[in-house]
């Protein structure tokens, strides 16, 4: 799995003018502004902690590079539906098509048919991407610190911002969160998957904390997989957890999040 994170990049990049070709950004600055108000992403995420509730950003993706198909009978509005009765927070949409077998249309038709906020999950490299992710409803923004130069994890942190959106900014060890916090990141999530070998451990999430100041709303992404995962870190104040590959893999995946997280 070395690399896979450049691999991914580079086809997005051939991906980005492929799709300039069907739509020029000017097009999709007038989409975007016609796109519905967001939904308030961060501020649904910090209302359930105060809640004294986890908050519950539940995924929706068909396969990943590393595990493959992770779910055969993929109906991407049912296990929105499924996640909302769960309990979920927020939800996240991968839309990438060559890597995780997602769409723009998984997005949209989840976006027209369930109310919680929305991330778009995918490689967000150019401006394209982020006015292309407001004007398919996008809530929030994934932006990925060890995909991006400082200067362009700037510059589209803020188009994003712009643009209505909040951002997840995901980091991955010690440097990456220094930049992310060197550009005012609000909401910062801690990916326990190494994006070059694909392996995940929760000690990623535990060994960063001590460095995040308070206020930043800290999300703990991949390898939640058991109600002990989910107490170690509620335990050490992390109360916002993205899942992904442990809900999918479940027939009912809302009773899954009510098995891992409220019993």
């Amino acid at each position: 799995m070395a690399n896979v994170l450049e691999k991914i990049l580079r086809r997005k990049e051939i991906e980005i003018k492929e799709r300039q070709g069907l739509i020029p950004i000017d097009q999709l600055i007038v989409n975007a502004d016609l796109a519905p108000a967001p939904r308030g992403f961060m501020g649904n995420i910090t209302l359930t902690i105060q809640a004294g509730e986890p908050a519950i950003i539940a995924e929706i993706k068909k396969a990943s590079p590393s595990k493959g198909v992770i779910r055969e009978s993929f109906d991407p509005v049912s296990i929105a539906e499924s996640y909302r009765i769960g309990g979920a927070t927020c939800l996240s949409v991968l839309t990438d098509v060559d890597f995780f077998l997602g769409s723009d249309a998984d997005f949209k038709d989840v976006r027209q048919t369930c109310n919680l906020p929305m991330i778009r999950k995918d490689f967000i490299i150019e401006d394209y991407q982020v006015y292309e992710s407001r004007a398919l409803g996008a809530d929030c923004l994934l932006l990925i610190v060890s995909a991006l130069t400082s200067n362009k994890l700037d510059k589209l942190n803020n188009l994003a911002l712009q643009l209505g959106m909040d951002v997840l900014m995901e980091v991955h060890d010690r440097y990456e969160l220094e930049v992310a916090l060197s550009i005012g990141a609000k909401m910062i999530g801690i990916n326990n998957r190494n994006l070059t070998t694909f392996e995940t451990s929760l000690e990623t999430t535990f060994s960063l904390l001590e460095f995040i100041p308070d206020g930043i709303v800290v999300v703990t992404e991949s390898g939640i997989r058991s109600s002990l995962n989910v107490s170690s870190m509620r335990s050490l104040g992390v109360n916002a957890f993205l899942v992904g590959e442990a809900l999918m893999r479940e027939e009912n995946p809302g009773t899954m999040i009510r098995n891992l997280f409220f019993l």
